[in-house]
């Protein structure tokens, strides 16, 4: 499948980052028969991937060498930095005219940063963090949330249209990323929220799973409770998003709050839970249905 940007045909995808939501997405692409190189740091993580026709690439500097369009969904603004920035990054290998695109929910400065560096080599750059979780990812039903470079936003609808059930351009570099800070803050009061219910219906003596259908059936009802209820009263703790990258994402929610001069209560004692839950209890890689483990 081909795409068109400045008249030239676009044909190749590099992605790097091939986690839970990565691999998913990749899963997508190919089956929608485009091309896509894959950068992990060990090869045989990428295996299920390239035996379904992803190739395989040892660095971020030969992935944007060989692709017209570089996707990263990686862990941390670090983790982002790193990739775009090193010796062997995906700067040392952009040529102009390409398209790069950061999945990862990182910062808006850092969002910014790559797309100054991109516009001055010209190369089209936006952030786009998307929700929806290891099932959106599989299912192509998850929300994408762009900030950047407006026409590379418009060439690359057909590709989010696979990926995702919707999308939505916000404005200039770091829009997206504040656009999916936002969506991180309202999880936030869900994941507290479902957490809580259970803990006061199972004191209650509550039947759980009675009560969970009748949450989901009225007004109580949302995305965290259809989804990562089920897993919690199966006592599966897997991770359709790690609870260290949840922690990461309401860290950056409170620093972005404070530049504005907001304060958002709710959201710190979110934090508070899932730093006991991480840094404490040393449950980062559970999803972040674990933080029921509190009680």
């Amino acid at each position: 499948m081909n795409l068109m940007i400045g008249g030239n045909i676009m044909q190749k995808i590099g992605f790097i980052g091939t986690g839970v939501m990565g691999s998913g997405i990749i899963n997508n692409l190919l089956a929608a028969h485009y091309d896509v190189d894959i950068y992990t740091r060990t090869e045989s993580k990428a295996e299920p991937l390239i035996a379904k026709g992803a190739k395989w690439y040892s660095d971020p500097k030969a992935i944007a060498k060989n692709a017209d369009i570089i996707f990263t969904m990686v862990g941390f603004p670090q983790d982002v930095d790193d990739v775009y920035f090193k010796d062997n990054g995906i700067f040392a290998g952009l040529t102009k005219g390409k398209i790069i695109v950061d999945m990862t929910t990182s910062t808006p400065t850092l969002a910014k940063k790559i797309g100054k560096a991109a516009e001055a080599i010209g190369v089209e750059s936006i952030d786009a963090p998307v929700s929806g979780g290891d099932v959106g990812a599989r299912d192509g039903k998850l929300t994408i949330m762009v900030g950047g470079s407006q026409k590379a936003y418009e060439t690359l609808k057909p590709i989010f249209e696979i990926i995702g059930k919707t999308n939505h351009y916000f404005g200039s570099f770091g829009a997206g990323q504040h656009a999916k800070i936002a969506n991180q803050i309202m999880i936030a009061g869900t994941m507290t929220g479902l957490t809580e219910m259970f803990v006061y219906a199972k004191a209650a003596g509550l039947d759980l799973q009675s009560v969970l259908e009748t949450v989901e059936g009225g007004g109580g009802d949302n995305w965290s409770l259809e989804n990562y209820g089920p897993r919690i009263l199966k006592d599966d703790f897997k991770p359709g998003f790690y609870s260290k990258h949840f922690l990461k994402d309401l860290r950056i929610a409170l620093d972005e709050s404070e530049k504005m001069h907001l304060d958002l209560p709710a959201t710190k004692q979110a934090k508070k839970l899932y730093e006991t839950l991480v840094d404490e209890k040393g449950l980062g890689n559970d999803g972040t249905q674990a933080l029921i483990k509190l009680w």
